[in-house]
């Protein structure tokens, strides 16, 4: 790895010091043919070598890593901005998208709705808003829609084959037949 970077290291300070040496007298060598040069090294396969062998280095990975700080701040501007208010919606509008960020973070939102139902407050919120009349219209639309309507008939079928509802129903029926035979011996 050393031995890469100092190739590499090798190579820029001859280019540097041959545009050093023409200085004086001649003319010197402009930006665009030092860039192209210094390009050209680097493409090449010992260049390449070098650039892994450096970006692989653990240190220098350490130093690499931005400050988180400036992380924040680059992702609430990118997030608060116009621009970045507009990238969401259109991101956000892409249903692929929409169902993977979804997924990454549905443990989290179960947790967080866990969390809430057992906070006291919360529950004496969400209760306050239930009582409220509006709420109350919408959800007695909700509860008569087609949809619910439904529901509910699958729950009451799949609770009517439960042998324990049928059961109880046997016991009750028992208990009704046995006391009208008793109205009709009276």
């Amino acid at each position: 790895m050393r031995v890469g970077v100092a190739l590499l290291f090798t190579s820029f300070l001859l280019v540097c010091s041959g545009c050093a040496q023409n200085g004086a007298g001649a003319e010197k060598m402009e930006y665009e043919e030092t860039k192209k040069m210094v390009v050209d090294i680097l493409k090449t396969d010992d260049g390449k070598k070098a650039i892994q062998d450096i970006i692989t280095d653990d240190k220098t990975k350490a130093e690499l890593i931005m400050d988180s700080d400036a992380i924040k701040k680059s992702i609430e501007d990118m997030v608060t901005s116009d621009k970045g208010k507009e990238f969401w919606k259109k991101t956000f509008n892409d249903p692929e998208f929409a169902s993977a960020y979804a997924k990454a973070l549905e443990d989290e939102h179960k947790k967080v709705l866990k969390d809430l139902t057992a906070d006291p407050q919360y529950r004496g919120m969400l209760m306050e808003i239930m009582k409220e009349p509006d709420m109350g219209k919408e959800m007695n639309k909700l509860l008569k829609t087609k949809e619910m309507r439904s529901v509910y008939k699958e729950l009451i079928i799949e609770t009517m084959e439960s042998p324990l509802v049928q059961a109880k129903m046997q016991e009750k029926l028992d208990k009704a037949a046995t006391k009208a035979a008793e109205k009709e011996k009276k």
